[in-house]
């Protein structure tokens, strides 16, 4: 199989499960565009630990951690199998590169992991398993991260960084309502960036970019990106998925590393 491509998605809000705006639908076109892979590892940050951890459980559970939603959210299921055997290649070559990486059998699939995969492969058809997201990390540590997983996407498998291109979520809170102009320059500026292939300029994003630390308050839903980034073949053209913005402050897009502009 032919290096597959890393992706960055933005999740939202767990309400994306059922309200897909053109995000939703935007992800499942890119599924269906992008060759079957052997599995998907999602790396998110509503899985913290202070080393990374592997996913190994065979049939990962759909994790509802989240709370004052709408009562259908909590009966929604992504009933996946997950993929031991590749989830041990991933913690080998995190402790060859250093991570001092656990295992985990348990734990199931977050928000972060299952929302968007949803839109991505509804029929719940690709195994999935996590890694999770190291708690002290910088743009370094997240870039790294990713290209120590990356020789997995030779193997077929789909890495991909789950976040939020904006994320504030006391303004999310509060309704903001209408688009903020902040967060669309902010997106802006990243998608120049990504499109270029400037690393470094993306590494920089949250000291560089305008309005970042209003775009993020905390840095945990801007490391997935640099994740997926970290994993890619950066030789390959970067795609956007333009995914528009939700309540007002939450920018929807998603990028394909290493993909190709045919993907867009």
């Amino acid at each position: 199989m032919n290096r597959l491509p890393s992706l960055f998605v933005s999740h939202g809000a767990p309400t994306f499960a059922i309200e897909p705006g053109i995000a939703g639908p935007r992800l499942g076109a890119l599924g269906r565009a992008l060759p079957r892979p052997s599995a998907v590892l999602v790396v998110s940050p509503h899985w913290m630990t202070p080393a990374p951890r592997v996913g190994l459980s065979p049939r990962p559970a759909t994790l509802h951690d989240f709370g004052g939603f709408a009562p259908a959210l909590y009966d929604i299921g992504y009933p996946v199998e997950g993929h031991p055997e590749l989830a041990q290649r991933a913690h080998g070559l995190l402790a060859d590169a250093g991570w001092a990486p656990q295992a985990d059998e348990r734990r199931g699939l977050d928000h972060g992991a299952w929302v968007p995969l949803l839109h991505l492969y509804p029929a719940t058809d690709v195994p999935v398993f996590q890694v999770s997201l190291p708690s002290r990390l910088d743009a370094q540590g997240a870039w790294a991260l990713g290209a120590a997983l990356a020789p997995l996407a030779e193997a077929g498998v789909l890495i991909v960084g789950s976040g939020s291109l904006t994320h504030n979520l006391a303004e999310f809170r509060s309704g903001a309502g209408d688009e903020q102009a902040y967060a669309t320059e902010f997106a802006a500026w990243v998608r120049e960036a990504v499109v270029q292939r400037d690393g470094a300029r993306l590494r920089r994003t949250l000291t560089d970019a305008p309005h970042a630390r209003r775009a993020h308050p905390s840095a945990e839903h801007f490391w997935p990106l640099l994740v997926a980034a970290g994993a890619a073949d950066a030789a390959r053209p970067a795609a956007v998925i333009e995914g528009g913005v939700t309540h007002g402050v939450l920018v929807m897009d998603a990028f394909v590393f290493g993909g190709g502009s045919e993907l867009a």
